[in-house]
This record gives structure tokens, sequence and C-alpha cells, in this order.
């Protein structure tokens, strides 16, 4: 971890700040991943109003996002992500009182929103800070806190929920997002007129139309692929802890998310700096076969051993494609629109979640939660074959950076 040697004291300060404000923000959101599912059937949720509300939270992520791309870039990041922690920091207090699904619907909605300010913000805050010519290793070591907190939330709220029950679940919930509020309050952002003083072409970029932007080349095929890994992910998330009930085998869900947190949390030190040597095609082809591969062992698995096999294949898969899509839109994108461009192509991803709980749902209760992760491999292998013909401007030159073989030819840091 060199790099942060070649950072200023008070901007080192500022990602220490940042990242503890990220780690107990994510702490927050995992303690309720394993138990939220298992809170809706305890209420008399069905298969499919379980998917439902697990997927209304990406419809807060959805409506809100665009908007705050937009304040992300005219006010600076910091106002977003206290919109995210705060938002964090309330919506679980609303679960203890909810004992209906058309409430619980609403609540996640509302939750959603904290997360659609969070990533967008805290993704742009990182790149502000980054050295161009080491931005994969910064923003690689950034990210672990997802996997971190991903690796102690759900052992921590599967603990609580089984043992003390699920108002102390959400109690605990809301005050890990406070906490982050108060880390979030001490963060220094970078000079917002000194990152876009050499940004020639700010003005034509700052009064360019939001959803314009999607059809951009640079930006619509890494948003079409995280709109694949989204019905993946929200597949995963949502019905997890459901299927593994129902084939009776002896683990705790908790478990299965820490595993792969544990393996996200390893690819995460190490591909950041190699991606910016090798470049980022090679390792989000690596990851999305990673995606593939592990809902197949999901598929097959009939014991606690194939499930935790099948956790590391998929953190190994989100260890790596998550933060490379990221660093990939920072290389495509000047500072001025970073924060309506991570929100479209992070978008992607948010409308995968939404979509997953519903069709998904649907799908498991007309062939069982066991067929639904076999259509999520057949997602998988179409995101990878997508990205790897559609990812350049022709076919020889996506098949290349898709291999380590070619450099992106929308970087604007070539």
């Amino acid at each position: 971890m060199n790099i942060f040697s070649d950072i200023e004291p008070q901007r080192k300060r500022s990602l220490l700040t940042l990242f503890t404000a990220g780690l107990l923000f994510w702490s927050s959101l995992a303690s309720l991943l394993p138990t939220v599912p298992l809170y809706v059937q305890f209420v008399g949720g069905t298969k499919q109003q379980i998917g439902f509300v697990m997927g209304a939270f990406a419809i807060g992520l959805l409506l809100a996002r665009p908007q705050l791309g937009k304040i992300a870039d005219r006010t600076g990041r910091k106002q977003v992500l206290l919109i995210g922690v705060s938002v964090a920091a309330i919506a679980p207090i609303g679960y203890i009182f909810a004992t209906s699904v058309p409430l619980l619907l609403v609540l996640r909605a509302f939750h959603g929103i904290s997360i659609a300010a969070f990533t967008t913000a805290y993704s742009a805050l990182v790149t502000d800070f980054s050295p161009p010519q080491k931005r994969g290793e910064l923003i690689g070591y950034m990210s672990l806190v997802a996997p971190t907190g991903l690796a102690f939330g759900p052992a921590m709220g599967g603990f609580v929920q089984a043992w003390f029950g699920y108002t102390p679940l959400f109690v605990m919930s809301a005050a890990f997002a406070a906490m982050s509020v108060f880390f979030t309050c001490k963060i220094a952002e970078p000079n917002f007129a000194e990152l876009t003083k050499s940004d020639s072409l700010s003005e034509d970029k700052n009064t360019q139309k939001y959803w314009e932007m999607l059809w951009n080349p640079r930006v619509r095929i890494p948003a079409l692929v995280l709109l694949l890994v989204g019905l993946v992910f929200g597949t995963l998330s949502t019905f997890m802890p459901l299927f593994i009930q129902e084939t009776k085998v002896d683990l705790n869900p908790g478990l299965f998310y820490s595993t792969a947190a544990i393996a996200s949390f390893s690819m995460r030190l190490v591909t950041g700096r190699a991606s910016d040597k090798y470049g980022r095609g090679l390792f989000i082809s690596g990851g999305l076969i990673c995606y593939a591969v592990s809902m197949l062992l999901l598929y097959f698995a009939n014991s606690s051993g194939a499930f935790l096999v099948a956790a590391l294949v998929e953190g190994t898969a989100g260890g790596t494609v998550m933060p490379m899509m990221v660093t990939l839109m920072s290389d495509r994108c000047e500072p001025l629109e970073r924060g309506r461009l991570f929100s479209l192509c992070i978008g992607g991803f948010d409308l995968g979640i939404a979509l997953a709980g519903p069709t998904l749902g649907f799908v498991a209760e007309q062939v069982g939660y066991r067929n639904m992760f076999g259509l999520a491999a057949a997602l998988a292998a179409l995101a990878l074959l997508i990205f790897v013909t559609l990812s350049s401007k022709d076919l020889s030159h996506s098949m290349k950076f898709a291999i380590g073989r070619g450099k992106d030819v929308y970087a604007l840091n070539k």
C-alpha cells in the first residue's frame, strides 16, 4: 500500500475517515442481508412478496440515483454522502413498526435511497482523490469497505436476530449508520474548482442531458453488463437464505455471505494494482466467468461445503467485477461528469437488483429455487458474451481488451 505515502496528509486523513464511514455504512446494510427476507416471511409474505419487498430496495435506488448524481457533480460529493448515511440510520427504525408487506415495501424503497447516494458519491470522491496512474490501486483498496462490512455484518445480524430478535437487530443497524454520519461530517473534500479547471470540455459535459449520456458507447455496455450482474446478485441476495432453508442444509446464511465477502476482500487487495498494469478488461472478463461458475455451483449444491465453495467463487466475482467497473468508468470520464456517469453505470446494477426480486421470484414459484440459480448462471454467461464482443469500438478491439491484449479506446488517460 505504498500509494498512501504519495498522498498529502490532509487527503490521507480524509481517505481514512471516508473508509471508516464506508465500513460502518456497509456493516449497517449487511447486518440486514440474511434477515430481512426471513422477516418478510415472518410477517406473512409469500415467496413472490419476499421478492417484491427485496426488489423495492432497488426502486428507491433507481428513482433517486439520477438526481443524486447531478447533485454530486453540481455541489460536491459530501452532501450526497450525508444523504446516504442519514437514510441508512432512519430506515431500520421504521422496520420495527412495519408488520405488513405493503409498509415494508415503502420502507425498503426509502432505504434504497441510502445506497444510491452513498455509492455514487463514494466512488466519485475516491476518484477525485486518486492519482490517475495509480487509480486502480487506490479504488481497489478503498472498495474494501464493502466486503469488510459484508464479512462482519451478516454474521452479526444473524447472531443478533437469532438470540435477541428483530428489534435489537434493527436498532444495531441504525446505530452503525448513525456512527457513519458522524465520520462523514469530518471528511474534507478536494477543491472542486481545482478538479475541474483542467477539464477543457467541462461546460459541454455539464450541460449534456443526463439520459443522453447513457447512449454514449463508453457508458452503454458497462451499464448493460452491470444490469445482468445486478440480476444475478439480486437473485443471490434475495433468495439465498430461503434456498438454504429449503434444502435443509445446516448452514447459517450469514456464513455464506461472510465467506463470499472474505473472498471479495482478498481479490480487491490485488486486482486494483494489477489492473493498472494489465488493463481493466482482463479482470472484468475473469469476474464474469466466476459469476457464471458460482451460480452453476449453487444449482448443484446439496451440502454446506458446496454452498461455501460457491460463496468463495461468487465473492471472487464480486470482488473483481464491481471495483473494476468503477475504475473503468473513472478512466472514461472527467471530474465534472463523474457523479452522473457513475450514477448511470451503477444504475444498471440497481435496475438488475430491482428486477431480480419479482421476476426471479416468479421463476422460483414456478420451477423452484434451484432452477432459478441455473437461470442466473445463463444471465452471467450472457453478460460475459456482451462484454467480450461489445466493450470497445468493434469486435476485434473488444476481444483484445477483454483478454488484456488491448487498451481501452474510450479511456481519457491512455
